[in-house]
């Protein structure tokens, strides 16, 4: 079925659920970096209206994890009404205010303690498995490998060779042991600034954690703070890790650990991230038409650049990077480099 007709027969349902005879007026919202399309209902309450393709989602699973982290205390949206068969949710609106949205220097260290809570509650919810699968060393793997294909080869046309394959293979095999040497937690997978709604006088809300499984610890925390879409100074991002760290220890989320240790974890997991997102977002842009999504790929290049750049075990990869990869991308019509720039962008905070 087209999107168009989805969006007919959406609207149709929603008005059933509403009892109300006539299709619900629906406004169509900016989606994700998936296949779901949300749409706001018109009437009091409004309400959020979700496609949700079954063959290339899961509705069902959306629905049982929502219930399941509400029930331990997470801020997600109350589903309304849920036809898993057909794809179609019915769920709280939790407005427009994103994190990312808020944040600013004067704002950040109150908005990061409340999302910090949050995700401590997160990390303290026990592990229901036919819920929250392993994030298998596989998984970990697949998704890295993503950058080779989709940036390196399809976006800028550069042919891996041999030993630069297993370079990368070698690359990734560290970052895998890293992550398999962490305490291992839920993991909502996307706990960023995109995917946490602010609301006066209530604890933040939390969106698309659809795909969350059980893994590393760090895992979340790199996501908020080292976050795709906004850049904070290194020494501030330290600082808060480490807090965050005492209070997980305080929580019994995390049994004591050297501050290295962590922030090694720290590190080694955010590039593990951010080498899956330099694959996702040009396929995004490639494959799905999302081409916005390559304007935030500079950030995501600093980041990698100087975290490899710091260990000795990681060097070979980011000089590798910076050598054969970095000429290539700044053709890109994308690029701004802004390393050395005076005035650094909107979403770089120095």
């Amino acid at each position: 079925m087209s999107e168009d007709l989805r969006q007919v027969a959406l609207a149709r349902w929603v008005g059933r659920v509403l009892d109300d005879e006539s299709p619900a007026a629906l406004v169509n919202l900016a989606g994700d970096a998936g296949f779901r399309r949300y749409f706001r209902t018109s009437a009091e309450p409004r309400l959020i209206a979700v496609d949700s393709p079954p063959e290339r989602t899961d509705p069902a699973r959306f629905v049982a994890l929502a219930d399941y982290l509400r029930r331990n205390g997470v801020h997600t949206p109350m589903v309304i009404a849920a036809n898993a068969t057909d794809g179609y949710l019915l769920l709280e609106d939790l407005g427009d205010t994103q994190l990312f949205s808020v944040l600013g220097n004067d704002s950040v260290e109150g908005l990061y303690a409340e999302v910090m809570s949050e995700l401590l509650s997160l990390q303290q919810i026990p592990r229901q498995e036919d819920l929250l699968p392993t994030y298998s060393p596989e998984l970990l793997l697949t998704e890295m490998r993503i950058m080779p294909e989709w940036l390196v080869s399809k976006l800028l046309g550069y042919r891996l060779q041999e030993a630069e394959t297993r370079m990368l293979e070698d690359t990734f095999q560290q970052l895998l042991e890293s992550a398999a040497n962490q305490p291992q937690t839920l993991v909502h997978r996307d706990y960023h600034s995109r995917n946490l709604m602010i609301r006066g006088g209530e604890r933040p809300g939390i969106v698309d954690f659809q795909d969350a499984v059980w893994g590393p610890v760090t895992y979340d925390l790199v996501s908020l703070l080292r976050d795709c879409y906004i850049r904070w100074p290194r020494e501030r991002v330290e600082r808060w890790a480490l807090a965050y760290a005492a209070t997980a220890e305080a929580a019994g989320v995390l049994e004591p650990v050297e501050p290295e240790t962590f922030l090694a974890w720290f590190d080694w997991m955010g590039l593990q991230r951010h080498i899956k997102v330099l694959g996702l977002f040009p396929r995004l842009a490639l494959r799905d038409g999302k081409q916005g999504y390559l304007g935030d790929l500079p950030l995501v290049i600093r980041y990698i650049l100087e975290t490899a750049g710091r260990y000795a075990e990681l060097k070979p990869f980011a000089r590798w990077f910076e050598s054969q990869l970095l000429p290539l991308i700044e053709q890109q019509p994308w690029y701004s480099d802004y390393r050395y720039a005076g005035d650094p962008p909107k979403n770089c905070i120095d």
